[in-house]
């Protein structure tokens, strides 16, 4: 399955993304908001964990490699999972290499990622974390609809630091 819009692709992975996955989980400014950037090994594993096959029972996160059209680069990824499949509500996260950012790649992902949960699967809401931190990030999800429902106080730990998160909401507008 693919995903097309006039600048880029969401393709589920493959091996072609493994090691461009390798490099942003391993690098410490790509993590930093993330969670602590995991050894080669760890981003190896989690990245096969990320390609199994997908549907609405799973508890793993169905991923997407970002690649640009005119020039075949990759440029990061974004997914999504399942966080209750009764109420058709699926949590959304994504990364871009550093060189890739601020160029509005990650608004182009989010959209057709957006357009692909509420059109083809149906979902009901789609929901993101987000470090307080992580302005450009939280700026993003705001742009594109999405609402500041929460702060979570100390909700996550990364490189043995409390982090507080915000939570992001956005229903479908399909009927």
């Amino acid at each position: 399955m693919q995903l097309e819009s006039n600048r880029i692709k969401l393709s589920l992975f493959d091996e072609s993304d493994l090691s461009l996955f390798i490099d942003m989980s391993t690098c410490p400014q790509l993590m930093k908001h993330i969670c602590k950037p995991y050894t080669v090994e760890e981003a190896r594993v989690a990245f096969y964990e990320k390609s199994k096959p997908w549907n609405f029972k799973c508890e793993q996160w169905s991923c997407f490699g970002i690649t640009d059209i005119s020039t075949g680069e990759k440029l990061g990824n974004i997914g999504l999972k399942m966080v209750n499949s009764a109420q058709k509500k699926a949590e959304i996260g994504f990364m871009l290499k550093v060189t890739a950012q601020g160029k509005g790649i990650a608004s182009e992902a989010l959209k057709l990622l957006i357009n692909y949960a509420f059109s083809d699967l149906r979902i009901n809401k789609l929901v993101a974390y987000c470090s307080t931190g992580n302005i450009a990030s939280y700026r993003l999800l705001e742009k594109l609809g999405f609402s500041r429902e929460a702060y979570l106080k100390d909700n996550t730990t990364i490189n043995n630091m409390p982090v507080d998160d915000y939570v992001y909401g956005l229903y479908t507008s399909v009927t």
